[in-house]
């Protein structure tokens, strides 16, 4: 939603050219929270879903806090300078979210690829009721 508005606050201003970022990162949050509503991360095994997330996370805060910073000290317009303060928003929104996401890519790539949490821990039961 942040990023919809911030498209929009560009094409309403002078700084019109800086558009097409906040549109392909909101064109590609939708398609993963569509991917993820519609389980593809369980049909696509082949895709690293988590480092998908985490990189587009990183890339996200990292174009919206350099746009942000030209569009606030290069244009003069209302529509510039609310784009700029929303995309500052959205730099904050994203590296807290890349934050989370990289704990969790953590947590995955510690269990590995092809185990659950539950298969783990009911093999760790099994091997202590062996060893009494």
């Amino acid at each position: 939603v942040l990023s919809f508005i911030i498209f929009i606050c560009y094409i309403a201003s002078a700084a019109a050219s800086f558009m097409m970022a906040p549109l392909l990162e909101f064109l590609l949050a939708l398609f993963l929270f569509f991917a993820y509503a519609s389980k593809l991360n369980e049909k696509f095994k082949g895709l690293y879903w988590p480092l998908t997330d985490f990189l587009r996370c990183v890339t996200a805060s990292i174009i919206y806090f350099a746009i942000s910073i030209a569009a606030v000290s290069k244009y003069n317009d209302g529509a510039s300078k609310a784009a700029g303060v929303f995309g500052f928003i959205a730099t904050i929104v994203y590296a807290i979210d890349f934050y989370i996401t990289f704990n969790d890519l953590v947590t995955f790539l510690k269990q590995g690829n092809s185990d659950s949490p539950e298969g783990r821990k009911s093999e760790d039961e099994d091997s202590d009721s062996n060893s009494d």
